[in-house]
């Protein structure tokens, strides 16, 4: 059964769009367009998320089968290796913010770019957290499609093939290219983990703004990757 969550409540806040931003002292026109964007932005943002209880029914060498969709990925399989149950999501800023027309203004731009990403940010949390609650969770983590090699975006189909109709419910879609529209959206599996694990400790690429967690070599090591 999908479950659907289309009224995540968000506030953004000044402070938390410069950090995304990594901006510490700001100037003039920078505090007016934040101050004019964070009103509208608080007026019209409505996250939305959708998720189910899923479970593993097999799992090959490198591959893992749910509900009959197959995903292929050594990392996938190591993790997944002494769990059962899963939860396959989706999350977005929503079309709200993300048909707002911005204007050819580049800070406007900027700073409306920021704004989306913090909002599904605060989206992908809140879901997190109420999956944790409604089904008493211990140690968590979650793997996305396209964030590593051994993952990649073309994941995306079989995933989006465990829901019917993203585009209806949270207003998601797979392109042909497997991105997701709106493009501030992210999708995954989320989990119970005997171990803290992030994407982010397989990936060497530096200076990236969503990183949560520091390079391992020793993790790419353990994986075999």
């Amino acid at each position: 059964m999908i479950e659907i969550i289309d009224k995540i409540p968000v506030e953004l806040k000044r402070d938390n769009i410069l950090k995304a931003m990594r901006l510490k002292v700001t100037q003039p026109r920078i505090e007016t367009v934040l101050n004019e964007l964070l009103s509208e932005a608080n007026r019209i943002a409505s996250p939305k998320a959708l998720y189910k209880v899923a479970y593993i029914d097999n799992k090959g060498d490198d591959s893992i089968e749910i509900e009959g969709a197959t995903f292929h990925s050594h990392v996938l399989r190591v993790n997944f290796d002494k769990i059962e149950r899963v939860f396959p999501y989706v999350a977005t800023c929503g079309r709200e913010l993300d048909e707002f027309d911005a204007g050819n203004d580049a800070m406007w731009q900027l700073c409306w770019d920021t704004v989306k990403m913090v909002t599904v940010g605060l989206a992908m949390n809140f879901l997190f957290n109420q999956i944790k609650h409604k089904y008493q969770l211990g140690q968590t983590a979650h793997m996305n499609p396209g964030s590593l090699t051994d993952w990649p975006i073309t994941e995306q189909r079989p995933l989006f093939s465990l829901f019917e109709g993203t585009e209806k419910q949270i207003g998601v879609h797979l392109t042909e290219g497997c991105m997701m529209q709106p493009m501030k959206s992210v999708s995954g599996i989320f989990y119970t983990s005997e171990v803290k694990y992030e994407n982010c400790q397989l990936c060497p690429r530096e200076g990236c703004i969503g990183r949560r967690a520091p390079y391992s070599p020793e993790l790419v090591k353990q994986f075999s990757i």
